[in-house]
């Protein structure tokens, strides 16, 4: 049986659409797919993410221990800074994506994907390190405002300066009396924020922001747009655009590999993997002819299979058909072509620059 999260109720009384999504079931839509991303573009929209999981790092040993599983070099991050990085196996093999929260050295907060949440926990822990690992995952709601209004109508219910917070910045805080962790963060491309409360809190939360948010014609959002709006701004999806076969190198993420940290899991398997040169990289592509690309659409050149699709949509916001796809190094440059195999009609593809959206869009 699926896994609700705290907000269960709240989204049938708001008449969502309900899907089973990594074991939970959850709100495809309320309104339809393009209202709720239209909301986001250009307004604000609320999200609920209770089935993200939490995974907390603590003691004397809790910064050392995570940064010897982390990609990403958090000695660079400050108390109340978030960072983005991987977890990787030996074989560089992606374990999840993550976002690290450092309440402090003796304090890490690591938000892992829904889907992850038990495999996550328990590769963590069996890389402790001396560090006290815990899954607090069941005691925690995390709600997404996200949208260009989404400081403002936040603002009127928390007791924190938002202004001083940075983007990949949190405070602790009270939002509509509700303690929260307040993170400048999302997974929109918007401007906006994720609220982390006790499981209980939840609901109050979602109320109260539903109800402050009136005058900004605030939206209840549901999976589906959520997916079409990471997906132009190119963010990538555990499970589809990335696994534990694929590698941060391989998956673009290069950026969040920081070889010159010192030694980390899966540390040289990469350094092999970039010294022998990639055989895959994950590029975003636009279709110039009428099509859909779909999740596991093969990508062919000269009648052969080359690649596969990851994500695909119809962009809301550029009226174009996106996706990204796996291909062969001399097919991943801006510019270079192929074709995807749409239910067995090749549909002529350009590599394009991604992310394919930026707030200047509008």
């Amino acid at each position: 049986m699926a896994s609700r999260t705290p907000l269960y109720d709240a989204h049938l009384r708001a008449g969502a659409r309900m899907v089973e999504f990594a074991g939970w079931e959850m709100p495809v839509q309320y309104a339809g797919l393009l209202a709720e991303h239209q909301a986001v573009r250009t307004g604000v929209g609320l999200f609920d993410v209770s089935h993200m999981g939490e995974v907390v790092f603590r003691g004397p040993r809790a910064l050392a221990a995570l940064q010897a599983v982390f990609t990403n070099d958090l000695s660079k991050v400050a108390d109340g800074q978030a960072q983005y990085g991987c977890l990787c196996r030996e074989s560089g093999g992606i374990v999840d994506d993550v976002v690290v929260y450092r309440r402090g050295a003796e304090d890490l907060l690591v938000c892992v994907n829904a889907g992850n949440r038990q495999k996550d926990y328990e590769w963590l822990a069996a890389h402790a390190g001396g560090a006290d690992v815990k899954n607090e995952s069941d005691e925690w709601a995390q709600l997404a405002l996200q949208g260009p209004k989404a400081a403002q109508l936040l603002q009127r219910l928390c007791d924190q300066n938002l202004s001083l917070v940075g983007t990949y910045r949190f405070v602790s805080g009270a939002v509509a009396g509700v303690p929260c962790l307040v993170a400048r963060t999302g997974y929109t491309g918007e401007d906006g924020f994720e609220l982390f409360c006790k499981a209980d809190q939840g609901p109050r939360l979602w109320d109260a922001l539903l109800e402050a948010g009136r005058p900004e014609q605030l939206q209840p959002c549901g999976l589906g747009c959520r997916d079409s709006l990471r997906l132009e701004m190119a963010y990538r999806l555990y499970g589809s655009d990335m696994d534990d076969d694929a590698t941060p190198l391989e998956a673009g993420l290069g950026w969040v590999v920081k070889f010159d940290k010192g030694d980390f899991v899966g540390r040289a398997a990469l350094l092999r993997q970039r010294e022998a040169g990639l055989s895959r990289k994950l590029v975003g592509f636009q279709l110039t002819q009428t099509g859909i690309a779909r999740h596991g659409y093969p990508v062919v050149q000269d009648g052969r299979p080359v690649g596969v699709v990851t994500s695909g949509t119809r962009s809301p916001t550029l009226g174009t058909s996106i996706g990204l796809a796996y291909v062969p190094p001399a097919l991943a440059a801006e510019g270079s072509t192929f074709a995807v195999d749409v239910r067995g009609r090749p549909v002529a593809a350009t590599v394009v620059k991604t992310p394919f959206y930026a707030r200047t869009t509008r």
